[in-house]
């Protein structure tokens, strides 16, 4: 596996903690109290250290543009609604996506202790962050976590002209950074438009990503060696929905419906989220259950690499390489990130972290 720590050309590495304590101070200056700053900051620094770059580090100057805007609200007003003891409904009132997906996990871990098995929904939240977060925050209770999103309408759906569904993912693990649909996959790029084609491309780093119409038939498969992607996984068509009902239906704040309605307000941005905890306890003996989960890898470890694979891997794993390569040696942030940062900086008085010099 290559040195994902080693920073591209013009690229700043940056140690995770103090990346951390600096965001956790921006976003402090942005409005957020000190314990969602903190919490806020994690997740973006979680992500990065993953290789998620889409998710990471970059998320902090958008945060604090949601906030500036009034889009994301910096005083919430969070509540939890229950009628039963296993679950429970967490209106955000648009704060962060860190804020109510962080209490939302530690609501599901401590009411999965006492039933064995809890669902938090979360509602009228502003951008998630990176869900896989939320359920490894449950996971390092030693519970199962499981977590899905809906967010406002940006792809296609089969057999409808224009976008329809959000892109609503669960976690997944497998990718080692999120990478746009590509020439070789399918469904195609959420938007018909010429424009938002160019963005694809432009995103995947693949010039043969072609523009596509949504009904477009499926494309064919490119010559590899003119393909630069590096991976894209595709989702079946019945996610989006699935993920929809669960998150926004489910809750009382569906956004399916609301954003292809007349009414203006449906296409305020929102989302909407879905966190359940399992405790293996309630299930038999918990050190069984991780003797087997320990014998399922290793025997998924064992098993023949397809011909041309770099060899067989289980979820999370290439991405905690990444981490434990970035945490040793740093963070790249990109240039864009890191003027934004610095322009941040400048604006409320902080002082940027020390870069860390790269080998």
């Amino acid at each position: 596996m290559s040195d994902t720590a080693t920073p591209k050309p013009g690229r700043v590495l940056v140690a995770a903690d103090d990346l951390r304590t600096f965001a956790a101070a921006l976003l402090e200056k942005g409005g957020l109290n000190a314990e969602q700053a903190r919490t806020t900051a994690d997740v973006c620094v979680w992500a990065a250290l993953r290789g998620v770059d889409s998710h990471g580090i970059a998320r902090v100057p958008a945060y604090l543009e949601l906030l500036a805007k009034g889009v994301a609200n910096a005083d919430a007003d969070i509540t939890v609604e229950s009628t039963a003891p296993a679950a429970a409904v967490l209106d955000a009132d648009r704060a962060p996506g860190p804020v109510a997906l962080g209490a939302a996990a530690d609501g599901a871990v401590t009411r999965a202790r006492v039933s064995g098995v809890a669902a938090v929904g979360v509602r009228r939240t502003v951008h998630t962050g990176a869900i896989g977060y939320y359920v490894s925050r449950i996971a390092e209770q030693g519970l199962v976590g499981i977590g899905y999103v809906a967010g406002m309408p940006n792809m296609a759906y089969t057999g409808v002209k224009g976008a329809a569904v959000a892109t609503s993912p669960s976690p997944s693990p497998y990718r080692r950074r999120p990478t746009p649909h590509c020439c070789s996959t399918w469904p195609p790029p959420p938007s018909p438009s010429a424009r938002s084609a160019r963005r694809w491309r432009a995103a995947s780093r693949c010039p043969r990503a072609p523009l596509l119409q949504l009904t477009a038939p499926r494309p064919p498969t490119p010559n590899s060696r003119s393909c630069r992607c590096r991976w894209a996984a595709s989702k079946a068509p019945g996610c989006p929905s699935r993920s929809n009902s669960l998150t926004s239906v489910l809750v009382g704040a569906p956004i399916l419906a609301a954003f292809h309605s007349d009414d203006p307000q449906g296409r305020k941005h929102r989302q909407n989220a879905l966190l359940i905890a399992l405790d293996p306890a309630a299930f038999g003996d918990p050190a069984a259950f991780t003797e087997a989960a320990d014998a399922t890898l290793a025997t998924l470890k064992q098993l023949p690499p397809a011909d041309g694979a770099e060899g067989v891997f289980y979820p999370g794993e290439r991405s905690a390489a990444v981490a434990e390569s970035r945490g040793a040696k740093g963070i790249p942030v990109a240039p864009k990130v890191w003027r934004e940062l610095t322009e941040a900086a400048g604006k409320f008085g902080l002082t940027l972290p020390e870069p860390v010099p790269s080998a």
